[in-house]
């Protein structure tokens, strides 16, 4: 009677070509120094991980075609150094990788605050590592709704047919563009078809589809605010648009200072300065589009408001000339990279075949469970709780700023992720961040986000900190600048 092979047990190596071993390559008479050698080199550089057991020596010798001895002698070797161990029947198992006789040496910080910011600037900021970090445009990501993300995500799969792991239409998956719509109408009284809706990897993408399409309209000049994002200025300058600055003071952007054909906009809580585009403003942006202006309206945690009523959207006001960009960034976590677009019927043929191009589509499952939370109003009531959460920061941030930064003013704090403050001309705000960070505070100084002059100050992310935490960041800027 025969038997049965038993399988390969889970994490072990049945052969040679994993490591693509050649045997040619070993020197007359010194196989098992150059068998350990290859060993050694394939647990050092992680080929080999730790816990992973090796070919039997019989299988090893067979297909490298050398002697059941060479193979023993190298494993050997390698139990006598600790970097695998012999466990009988369990085989031999990687323990290890070799220690260096030298630490690495840690790789050096980029110097973020030296030059003129580029688009990476903001990238290389993150990286560094921070006690308290300050940086604005982040939810409070500990609140993830983990729990309600896998409810959701078990319904979804359970409903799904094989068809629906295949490619999607590239404007996303039509159960989610049909929750966007009601989302927008119930939240930002903006009235779309699922069909107007296209899904992007986040805002960043949607200004790089609409920079794309608008650059083959002839558009190449696209205005923006000013102090206005960083990130956002050099992402449109990185598809070839001119940037031209307009200034925005406590009514909004001044309309009156608008000579591009088009102009980027966050009106309902602008980026950095948290004022709101007042009626007269709104009343002189819409007269500009309709006598032939494109608004690109970025509605920038638009959903977070704590002391003032909502406001409605300019694409609910006048929808032809107005392209919409929203994101989950701000509601659940930056990571998903989930978006969405609605541009005129005039460019949206063009804006879908960009999208098309750049990667087919969103992927799908994470576009279904989102719809799942949208429709269920498990959005909404997490939206209810960071609500809540962020206004305790933000008021826990307004008192350290009025007891160690009292000479700084205060700006933005009706709604949104963050404040901006401003003091004196005499300090250099990128000194202030630069010093904070050798100090474990991570923040971003306003200038960043100026091309025009303007005051020094500072941009202060609050919601992904605890009240501790936001004290005793503010506390050190407050020792700093005195």
């Amino acid at each position: 009677m025969g038997r049965a092979k038993p399988a390969a047990a889970e994490g072990s190596i049945t052969g040679a070509d994993f490591l693509q071993l050649d045997i040619g390559e070993a020197p007359p008479g010194g196989l098992a120094d150059w068998l350990t050698e290859q060993l050694r080199r394939a647990v050092a550089d992680g080929r080999l991980p730790v816990g992973t057991r090796l070919p039997a020596t019989r299988v090893l010798a067979g297909e490298l075609r050398v002697s059941r001895g060479v193979v023993t002698e190298a494993y050997r070797r390698l139990i006598e150094d600790g970097q695998a161990a012999g466990r009988g029947r369990g085989g031999t198992v990687v323990l290890a990788a070799p220690v260096s006789a030298e630490p690495a040496a840690p790789e050096p910080q980029p110097a973020v605050f030296v030059g003129e910011p580029g688009l990476d600037v903001l990238d290389s900021l993150r990286t560094i590592p921070a006690r308290i970090d300050l940086s604005p445009g982040v939810p409070d990501l500990a609140a993830f709704p983990r729990a309600a993300w896998l409810r959701a995500e078990r319904k979804v799969l359970d409903g799904l047919s094989p068809a629906a792991f295949g490619y999607g239409d590239p404007r996303g998956a039509p159960a989610f563009r049909d929750a966007v719509a009601n989302w927008l109408a119930r939240n930002r009284g903006i009235r779309v078809r699922p069909d107007e809706v296209i899904v992007v990897a986040g805002v960043a993408q949607a200004l790089a589809l609409l920079a794309q399409v608008l650059r083959d309209k002839g558009i190449g000049e696209i205005a923006v605010e000013d102090p206005g994002s960083l990130g956002a200025r050099r992402h449109l300058e990185s598809w070839g648009m001119a940037t031209t600055p307009v200034p925005v003071d406590d009514g909004g952007v001044v309309v009156s200072r608008l000579n591009a054909p088009a102009v980027l906009l966050t009106p309902a809580h602008q980026f950095p300065t948290g004022v709101v585009l007042d009626g007269q403003r709104r009343r002189e942006l819409l007269s500009w589009a309709e006598s032939g202006g494109l608004i690109i309206e970025d509605d920038y945690d638009a959903e977070h408001r704590y002391d003032r009523p909502p406001v409605p959207a300019l694409r609910s006001m006048l929808a032809e000339r107005v392209c919409y960009a929203g994101s989950v960034s701000k509601l659940l976590a930056p990571a998903l990279r989930v978006g969405w677009l609605v541009v005129p019927r005039r460019y949206f043929r063009e804006t879908v075949a960009a999208k098309r191009d750049t990667d087919l589509g969103n992927a799908v499952l994470p576009q279904l469970v989102l719809a799942e939370l949208m429709t269920s109003g498990e959005l909404e009531r997490q939206l209810r709780l960071l609500r809540r959460r962020h206004q305790r920061r933000r008021d826990a941030m307004i008192a350290a700023l009025r007891r160690f930064l009292p000479e700084a003013t205060v700006h933005g704090a009706a709604a949104g992720l963050h404040l901006m403050v401003t003091f004196g001309p005499e300090m250099s705000d990128v000194d202030v961040a630069e010093a904070a960070l050798s100090r474990g505070v991570k923040v971003q100084p306003l200038s960043w986000h100026r091309q025009l002059p303007g005051p020094p100050g500072l941009v202060l992310g609050y919601a992904a900190r605890s009240a501790g935490e936001i004290e005793e960041g503010i506390e050190v800027l407050g020792a700093l600048m005195r």
